[in-house]
């Protein structure tokens, strides 16, 4: 499988310096994201000491380390870059995983994966300046995407106008499957959203 993770040469510097520090013989470095595909999303990067690595890592070996990449974690470490940059107070080790919180879809995937996706991927980031989210509710029978919104989008006046056009429009262009968006939110009620 072709490798989706960069780790810049900084970085594989500074983790190889750090690995020495270990004084471990065959010491690596392992690579996970613990509730993949979800908001909550967080990339880890951890000393794996021989043993320590799962059977099913995919194991990476660069020219100053060996990582190990966790297999449930790799689809969405796609395109995530490790990197390192110094500064006058040591430097710092960033991970930046784009696709850490993207549930990961395809054509074959179930309907709900590909609503979520497209609300994360596209329409999600457009709202979170405003302190809005929208999340999916449940999918129909009818292949009605029930959406309920949240955040800022909370009882304005204007939402059910932009909001829902933008998104309808948006959620029917990529999936054509889809009949319709419903919200079940009121948006007459300004004091909380409540779900049905």
């Amino acid at each position: 499988m072709s490798q989706s993770i960069q780790i810049t040469d900084s970085a594989q510097d500074y983790l190889a310096e750090l690995l020495e520090k270990q004084n471990v013989e065959g010491i690596a470095v392992r690579i996970f994201i613990t509730q993949p595909g979800t908001p909550y999303a967080e990339t880890c990067l951890a000393y794996c000491r021989p043993g320590e690595e799962e059977p099913t890592d995919e194991k990476l070996a660069l020219d100053k380390i060996t990582v190990f990449l966790d297999k449930n974690s790799l689809p969405f470490l796609d395109e995530a870059v490790v990197d390192f940059n110094a500064d006058r107070m040591g430097g710092q080790l960033t991970i930046k995983a784009p696709n850490a919180k993207m549930p990961k879809v395809n054509a074959d995937s179930p309907l709900e994966d590909r609503v979520n996706y497209v609300l994360y991927s596209e329409i999600n980031p457009g709202l979170a300046a405003h302190g809005g989210e929208i999340k999916l509710m449940q999918m129909t029978e009818d292949s009605v995407a029930v959406l309920a919104f949240g955040g800022g989008c909370q009882g304005c006046s204007a939402v059910d106008l932009t909001l829902k056009d933008g998104v309808e429009k948006t959620l029917l262009e990529r999936i054509p499957e889809l009949t319709g968006i419903r919200d079940i939110t009121d948006h007459t009620d300004t004091s909380q959203a409540y779900y049905r």
